[in-house]
């Protein structure tokens, strides 16, 4: 077989792009799995302990509002950096000593 006449390698080219699932990327997938066993667990606890509807409404309120905080953290991007402003002087802590 002669391989120089290939053109190249198929290449999947998905590789680089992150993890998508039901419009959370990334990171924010495990973060919307969390949120979302936050609620039914927060859910039984208040249907156990107060009342019924009220665990109803307790592990609704904590599923909606975590989706929402997540879904605001995930529009700033999947690694979010603090930026900082201003100018900033540098001095060296330390000086080189050459031999030569």
């Amino acid at each position: 077989m002669d391989f120089s006449k290939e053109k190249g390698f198929n290449v999947y080219r998905g590789l680089q792009k992150p993890l998508v699932f039901m419009s959370l990327k990334g990171k924010f997938i495990y973060w919307g799995m969390s949120c979302v066993m936050l609620a039914f667990l927060s859910g039984i606890l208040l249907a156990t302990l107060v009342h019924p509807v009220t665990g109803i409404v307790g592990g609704l309120i904590f599923g909606l509002g975590g989706m929402f905080f997540i879904h605001n953290k995930q529009k700033r991007g999947l690694h979010t950096k603090t930026k900082l402003t201003g100018n900033y002087i540098i001095t060296p802590q330390f000086k080189r000593i050459s031999k030569y």
